[in-house]
């Protein structure tokens, strides 16, 4: 079953998949479906106990899917996603499939934007494509929510490939669960959900977005971005921007206390320094537009942009329970909008 699965999968990107490259990602992702993580069925209910009775209404994650997109965009076979190379086109190529899978419409005449890229190392052209989709709202539908995760990583150094799980394949894997959910339960706003390209190399797709946005005068009213959201030991998942925008406060605080994970504001006030993440991801091109922010991450750890971020290095019961966190936490803000955003201060 899962070979066939996976070759489904494959097969949608066309003629850019080789047979050879076929093989390598099958056998890829055969491996780590026999790894020693923890199997989803394995993982507790997300949804169980104390915090899912505080909770208005039920927000269920799909573990199996969540745990399997990671596994997927973080196989051999993607070579590390890099920007403009054939793993990226390989990861973007299941992104579109599992955005129309999801039930999101393109919000341009196809799912990809596509933009140059700065020339590689040979000195020649390349070029990235970010992959966007909508679900419009029910009561608000010309003002946009637009939810972020960059899909690319670090691509192949010195012979080993840097699979990125946690960065960023577990954010691309996030959204996919919320974009499936709000096209089930569509939002009062109108969410535009962006895989983004070329973020390790300078933000490069998402400038490329927000320039489009604001091209098109598009009313956008908070950027949700997700970038490292599966690897931490202490449960501790963090939400920047609250410091920038301070009505973003009251309702992230409300999202934490009921939330399955430690959810912490910070890492957003520039006397911070490096651990000021303002600019440290892709929500930095909306900041830079005016549109205030909420960044979901974890801490650097370990593995962070080394080539053992792996599938088998995150931590599966940490990621379920940020990734409805996350969740709680969009319905929360598309509720409240435009009271959570109402006043933009800290430079």
């Amino acid at each position: 079953m899962e070979e066939a699965v996976h070759r489904e999968d494959l097969e949608m990107a066309g003629g850019m998949v080789q047979t050879g490259r076929m093989k390598k990602f099958l056998l890829a992702a055969a491996l780590l479906a026999s790894s020693a993580a923890p199997l989803p069925s394995q993982l507790p209910k997300v949804n169980d106990g104390k915090a899912a009775r505080a909770r208005p209404s039920s927000r269920i994650i799909n573990a199996d899917q969540l745990l399997e997109d990671v596994r997927i965009l973080s196989a051999d076979a993607m070579e590390g996603r890099g920007a403009g190379t054939a793993g990226g086109a390989m990861a973007r190529a299941y992104i579109i499939r599992r955005f129309a899978d999801a039930g999101l419409k393109p919000l341009w005449p196809s799912y990809e934007q596509p933009f140059d890229l700065p020339p590689g190392e040979d000195g020649k052209a390349r070029e990235g494509a970010n992959v966007v989709g909508l679900v419009r709202g029910r009561n608000h539908p010309e003002r946009f929510v637009v939810v972020t995760a960059h899909y690319d990583h670090l691509g192949i150094r010195n012979g080993q490939i840097y699979n990125g799980a946690d960065d960023n394949a577990s954010g691309v894997a996030a959204i996919l669960q919320l974009a499936a959910h709000f096209s089930r339960d569509r939002p009062d706003n109108s969410l535009i959900f962006a895989a983004l390209d070329a973020e390790e190399i300078g933000l490069v797709g998402a400038s490329a977005f927000v320039k489009q946005l604001r091209a098109e005068g598009r009313d956008v009213a908070l950027n949700v971005n997700l970038d490292m959201v599966s690897h931490n030991d202490r449960g501790e998942l963090y939400a920047a921007g609250a410091y920038r925008t301070p009505a973003l406060r009251p309702y992230l605080e409300q999202v934490a206390a009921r939330a399955p994970v430690h959810l912490l504001l910070g890492h957003d006030r520039p006397d911070e320094g490096h651990d000021d993440w303002t600019n440290q991801s892709d929500q930095y091109a909306f900041h830079k537009a005016g549109v205030p922010w909420v960044y979901f991450g974890v801490e650097d750890h370990k593995d962070y942009h080394k080539p053992t971020d792996d599938f088998e290095t995150i931590t599966p019961v940490f990621f379920v329970h940020a990734a409805e966190t996350i969740l709680d936490a969009v319905e929360v803000l598309d509720a409240n909008l435009p009271s959570a955003t109402a006043k933009k201060a800290g430079a």
